[in-house]
């Protein structure tokens, strides 16, 4: 019996490197996996640019983009995969979440769906929020903090180094920007505006002057 399975972590845990190992162990047997990303650039939907997931190490592959108008039953239904891999699954709607359910129970087709938990607030993502509901099977792919923790937590930067504390919870691009923290250094970057642990000194060194480092409540910035 097919299934809709969540895999979640924070940021830089491998999420797509986990989703393409799945799809190539499907094209390898040959079965036909079917992929989908979020379409979250209007620049790329004009441009008719095609969908892309990419690992940090380097692989790739190419995937179908969904947008909050996408009804997954109807793309789905008409191909007829051996199975559905979503990536960026935290930018789902209620509604889409399920329609792939509907798709595994309905056309016995596996959903596996990847994506982040939480935002750099600490709040539950829409489409991560129906999943931790609806999904058959949960699953947590995990990474670290730089306290040797588990990391379950992400913060994100802005360009001169501070923690932001407010913005839209979807920012297109800069991946670089966010950082994964154990709870802990999690809620202490947020009440010092700071990195625990110096994640990136070098930056909040140039941004501050001497006297507020030696004030700061995680040391000077050396």
């Amino acid at each position: 019996m097919a299934k809709l399975y969540f895999y979640y972590s924070t940021m830089n845990a491998g999420k797509s490197t986990a989703l393409l190992q799945a799809a190539h162990n499907y094209v390898e047997r040959g079965m036909k996996p079917m992929l989908f990303t979020a379409l979250l650039d209007d620049v790329a939907q004009i441009h008719g640019e095609k969908g892309k997931i990419a690992s940090r190490i380097g692989i790739s592959s190419s995937a179908i983009h969904y947008d909050q108008g996408t009804n997954f039953w109807t793309a789905i239904s008409g191909n007829v995969p051996n199975c559905v891999l979503v990536d960026e699954a935290q930018f789902l709607s209620r509604e889409q979440v399920q329609q792939l359910a509907q798709v595994v129970d309905e056309a016995n087709i596996p959903v596996m769906c990847y994506g982040l938990r939480t935002d750099f607030l600490g709040e539950l993502f829409p489409g991560s929020a129906a999943l931790l509901a609806w999904a058959d099977t949960i699953t947590e792919l995990k990474t670290i903090c730089f306290c040797g923790h588990k990391a379950t937590m992400v913060v994100r930067v802005a360009a001169d180094g501070f923690v932001e504390r407010e913005g839209s919870q979807v920012e297109i691009g800069g991946n670089e920007r966010y950082i994964p923290f154990c709870r802990k250094h999690f809620n202490e970057s947020l009440k010092s505006g700071l990195c625990a642990g110096g994640t990136i000194r070098s930056q909040q060194r140039s941004a501050l002057p001497e006297q507020d480092e030696m004030d700061s409540p995680i040391g000077p910035q050396r």
